[in-house]
């Protein structure tokens, strides 16, 4: 009898662990992204973003065909997602609005701490999605909207109060869009991201020189992804066969 056993490769372990580590990897272009940001690299730091929330989005549906949670039921995808998407849409884009000086002195310093403060309680909420995988609250996208300032360049008044009224919308029973997961109206919602995401490759390589179709391109498109969601509340007839 020979001394070693044979045994199956684990290919369903390999292939469902593999979706970890490309989750997992958000960490470190949240890391890259860190370190753009202190050295004044802000478009270098936002194409890293860019690049997290590209992976943020093919995790999900990657490990929900592999079945990752049946397969390795004693690791949670879920804590790992929150964890890197705590740091890519919360702690960096905080740190970016505060280093960058967007909006001034004392506004940026009380503005990144409302960030980071609400958005850490708002991540140990369970019931942040609803049966229809809407977001309950202000999702803390903040990526996108401290993108959408750099592209825009409101006064430093309008963005504050942007932030002061994202930050109360986060504790509030308002559903919020979740352009993937959302079935109601997903074509047109995943058109609309993509069109936010196109224009915003364009404000980047542009180095946020945007002309103004390109600052209303991003300013509707967003706005649309903002509030969809409520009107869909709303109207639950709405997009529905």
């Amino acid at each position: 009898m020979p001394f070693f056993k044979y045994r199956r490769v684990p290919y369903a372990e390999i292939r469902a662990f593999s979706v970890h580590i490309l989750t997992a990897s958000g960490a470190y272009l949240a890391f890259l992204a860190v370190v753009a940001a202190g050295e004044q690299r802000f478009i270098d730091m936002w194409w890293w973003l860019g690049l997290a929330l590209a992976v943020d989005g093919a995790d999900g549906p990657i490990a929900r065909k592999l079945k990752v949670t049946e397969v390795l039921p004693n690791w949670s995808g879920v804590m790992l997602d929150n964890v890197i998407d705590y740091v890519t849409y919360v702690l960096v884009p905080a740190y970016a609005l505060y280093q960058s000086g967007l909006i001034g002195e004392p506004y940026s310093f009380v503005a990144a701490g409302l960030i980071v403060v609400s958005s850490a309680i708002y991540y140990a909420d369970m019931g942040m999605k609803t049966d229809e995988n809407f977001f309950s609250g202000f999702p803390v996208v903040w990526n996108m909207l401290v993108f959408s300032f750099f592209v825009i360049e409101p006064s430093e008044v309008t963005a504050f109060v942007i932030v002061l009224f994202a930050v109360f919308a986060t504790f509030l029973p308002i559903n919020f869009l979740h352009p993937v997961r959302v079935k109601r109206l997903r074509p047109l919602n995943l058109a609309v991201f993509a069109i936010w995401c196109i224009l915003g490759g364009a404000a980047l390589l542009l180095h946020f020189r945007s002309p103004l179709w390109l600052q209303w391109g991003v300013t509707l498109s967003g706005l649309y992804l903002l509030v969809i969601g409520a009107i869909l509340q709303l109207l639950p007839w709405l997009g529905k066969k």
